[in-house]
């Protein structure tokens, strides 16, 4: 069964109901920020461990304190809505660590 990429009026949809995501190059992108270091990486941790169950993968950069984040299903070619669930999940563990923006 292939994965089918979204549509995009999903992905409008999904950037109105989630500002601080955006699209960069047809990924789904996002920059977090942390407090310091051990907060990004305790994120990158936890967000690890679901990719790694749901065998998704997301495209991430770390610099200190800052996380930037960028999502897309290869195997679609695009955005799917396992990115959207993904992103939904980052931000939800971002929001226990004291996240700002």
């Amino acid at each position: 069964m292939s994965i089918q990429k979204t549509t995009k009026n999903d992905i409008d949809l999904f950037i109105k109901a989630h500002s601080k995501w955006q699209i960069k190059n047809g990924k789904l992108s996002k920059a977090f920020v942390f407090n310091n270091f051990t907060e990004a990486f305790g994120f990158m941790y936890e967000v690890a461990l679901i990719a790694q169950h749901n065998d998704h993968h997301p495209e991430w950069f770390n610099v200190y304190k800052k996380v930037f984040v960028q999502l897309i299903t290869h195997e679609a070619g695009g955005i799917t809505k396992k990115d959207f669930e993904l992103a939904k999940a980052m931000d939800k563990i971002a929001s226990k660590e004291g996240l700002k923006f």
